[in-house]
């Protein structure tokens, strides 16, 4: 049952790779329909509020209930430990934080809401139980070039898409595991749209906004 389980994981992390390049594409050409961009997309709209906090709850939920099972096998380990709070830490901020914080947010579209439900949803179950029950890291795993590179994301502050790409980038590296990669991965392509709407609509709404301004990367993009 735990290798049928964990050839599940495996054939997740892979199928969220690939609907990471199908998303990447999809925004290209219709956008990201939330936000400001909301307008665009008439239908049933949920306020920003509930919208945000039910959205990101089960990927604070799934971990939760990781770490209260007595038959979480692999948490007795530091490193999985870590991983795993830094996955939890993240999303109780997104979910109970930042979720309150919203002062006059713009309704969402029902079917951005449904889709990042069954988003967070999907990734909370993938990066919990993998963490929780199959990766396997060496004791000093924390101390290792590759974890100590990737568990950098702990000091990105700034509330922008290039850090989140940072920390997750980081949470990837940290975890050394497909899970981590396809989380990365898609990430990349949602946020690097609509890093590029964003451009797209300043340069159109303010005429002395910089031209020499970059997208997401300093001096590079």
């Amino acid at each position: 049952m735990d290798l049928d389980e964990l050839l599940l994981l495996d054939c997740f992390a892979y199928l969220e790779g690939v609907l990471a390049f199908v998303f990447f594409v999809l925004l290209s050409y219709v956008g990201s329909p939330y936000g400001r961009y909301s307008w665009q997309h008439p239908g049933v709209q949920v306020p920003a509020r509930p919208a945000w906090f039910l959205q990101e709850l089960p990927s604070m939920v799934w971990p939760l209930y990781e770490c209260v099972r007595p038959a979480a096998a692999r948490l007795s380990n530091l490193p999985n430990r870590v991983l795993l709070a830094m996955f939890l830490i993240h999303y109780i901020q997104r979910t109970l934080v930042f979720s309150v914080l919203i002062r006059g947010g713009k309704p969402t579209p029902l079917i951005s809401f449904i889709g990042a439900v069954l988003f967070c949803t999907f990734n909370g179950y993938l990066q919990s139980r993998y963490l929780s029950q199959f990766a396997e890291y060496a004791d000093d795993w924390v101390a290792q070039p590759c974890f100590l590179t990737g568990g950098l994301f702990e000091y990105v502050t700034a509330a922008n898409y290039l850090g989140e790409i940072v920390e997750w980038c980081g949470f990837a590296l940290a975890s050394w595991s497909p899970s981590g990669g396809a989380f990365a991965l898609f990430t990349i392509s949602t946020l690097l749209s609509r890093a590029r709407q964003h451009h797209q609509w300043y340069h159109e709404k303010f005429e002395d906004y910089p031209k020499s301004r970059k997208i997401l990367i300093p001096f590079v993009y």
